[in-house]
């Protein structure tokens, strides 16, 4: 008999505890939204990038006119090493090496992980997911959302329903009526 009120305890205590989790599981209310989608919706997100390029490309070219004056520079000394003496052939190659290291240098300055470009891009786009981020927040904390996912950087959501979808809420939060 014991084994039998035990045995019911227990199926009664899981029971108990699966309505439990389901009830707290449901009392989580989630949204996505598409944050690629928001920021192609933002002018000014269109502007920051088109300037980033325009920085970018910039940079790039004169990271390559230094790569290519080493090139040309290594080429001549190629074509004239057989006249040179020791000492000429040892100062055009340090003339190489320092034109090479300028490039490298430069290329770092601009593209490294705490270069010139990381540092615009920084400038131009933190204003602008501060502002996202606020609208999502707000419309989150009004609606009493525990989680809002963007389905645009996680590849973990194989489907979601366009009902949950609040992009173009925060779109018109933020004055950009879609």
């Amino acid at each position: 008999m014991n084994k039998v009120i035990s045995s019911v305890t227990k199926r009664l205590l899981c029971c108990l505890l699966v309505i439990m989790a389901t009830a707290t599981a449901s009392a989580h209310k989630f949204e996505l939204l598409d944050m690629q989608y928001i920021l192609n919706n933002i002018p000014a997100y269109e502007r920051a990038n088109e300037q980033l390029n325009q920085v970018s490309k910039k940079w790039q070219a004169e990271v390559e006119a230094l790569n290519a004056e080493a090139a040309t520079l290594y080429k001549n000394y190629q074509n004239e090493m057989v006249f040179l003496s020791e000492e000429q052939k040892k100062a055009r190659q340090e003339e190489i090496m320092k034109k090479e290291k300028e490039a490298g240098d430069l290329k770092r300055k601009y593209f490294g992980p705490e270069g010139e470009l990381f540092k615009k891009r920084e400038s131009l786009m933190s204003p602008i997911q501060e502002e996202i981020y606020n609208a999502v927040k707000e419309i989150a904390e009004l609606r009493g959302y525990s989680l809002v996912i963007d389905r645009a950087s996680d590849n973990g959501i194989i489907f979601g329903s366009p009902k949950i979808d609040i992009s173009n809420e925060v779109l018109q939060k933020l004055g950009y009526a879609n």
